[in-house]
């Protein structure tokens, strides 16, 4: 996929912003997407000048439809994009009871159904060609229900599934599917959800992070964590679901639910 162009959502400043440096350096032209247009155009003509690339602007709202669309539009037909990057996303400060419907329902349009309807664009015809990939940032927060984020947490454990899914679907058709899962990381995601940086632990840098998920993407990862330093954690996490699963006998209740 090395001659192949990448879409980026979330382009515009953050681990978007370093993915679209870091397949500039490796000489993949680019289309970069995100809501404001003035920082999509000095980055794509910064890229321009220093790494010799081509690089398309498209300015969208995702949680807008028409914006959505067009998006979707160019992922299905555009057959120079190999890869997608899903990172448009965004999160909220605040308890559930104090989020309010329109915000609960923005965050789900960005983070879940954006994300999903952008991979549902694209797969096809990378199906169609034998070959490409999907990277979708989700987040540590999603295995972590006690970090006090219901909302933005379920939204990235529906990411993780998501990926997971569609690797067991689409990777004997030649695609990859990577599920990216950073912990804190310093972005303008805290900022723009009203969260003071100052009130939680140390992160790690965008650039470190996003290095670490290019590692893992050059691996064939199906799920990286950047931030996870015993990788046996994961395996034997994803080991104990497996024997869950064959626990699972849907023709009767087990034994500690029947009445005596």
């Amino acid at each position: 996929m090395t001659n192949n162009s990448v879409l980026i959502t979330g382009a515009s400043s953050g681990i978007g912003a370093v993915y679209a440096e870091r397949f500039a350096s490796r000489g993949h032209d680019l289309v970069l997407v995100a809501r404001d247009n003035a920082k999509l155009e000095i980055l794509a003509e910064r890229l321009r000048q220093e790494k010799g690339i081509s690089v398309d602007v498209l300015p969208a709202d995702l949680t807008q439809a028409a914006d959505l669309a067009r998006v979707e539009a160019r992922l299905r037909e555009d057959t120079r994009i190999g890869i997608l990057i899903n990172n448009a996303g965004i999160a909220q400060s605040g308890s559930f009871t104090e989020q309010t419907p329109d915000s609960i329902e923005s965050l789900i349009a960005l983070n879940v159904t954006a994300l999903t309807r952008l991979a549902s664009a694209v797969t096809p015809r990378f199906v169609e060609a034998g070959e490409g990939a999907v990277v979708n940032i989700s987040s540590i927060v999603g295995l972590a229900p006690e970090f006090s984020m219901s909302v933005y947490g379920a939204t990235k454990a529906f990411v993780l599934f998501l990926s997971q899914g569609l690797n067991i679907e689409l990777s004997s058709k030649g695609i990859y599917i990577q599920a990216v899962l950073p912990a804190g990381t310093y972005t303008e995601i805290w900022d723009r959800a009203g969260i003071d940086i100052n009130t939680l632990p140390k992160m790690m840098a965008v650039g470190e992070l996003v290095d670490a998920a290019l590692v893992g993407f050059d691996r064939r990862e199906l799920v990286t964590i950047p931030p996870l330093h015993n990788a046996a954690r994961w395996d034997a996490l994803d080991t104990a679901r497996q024997a869950l699963l064959s626990d699972i006998k849907q023709d009767e209740a087990a034994e500690r639910y029947k009445r005596v």
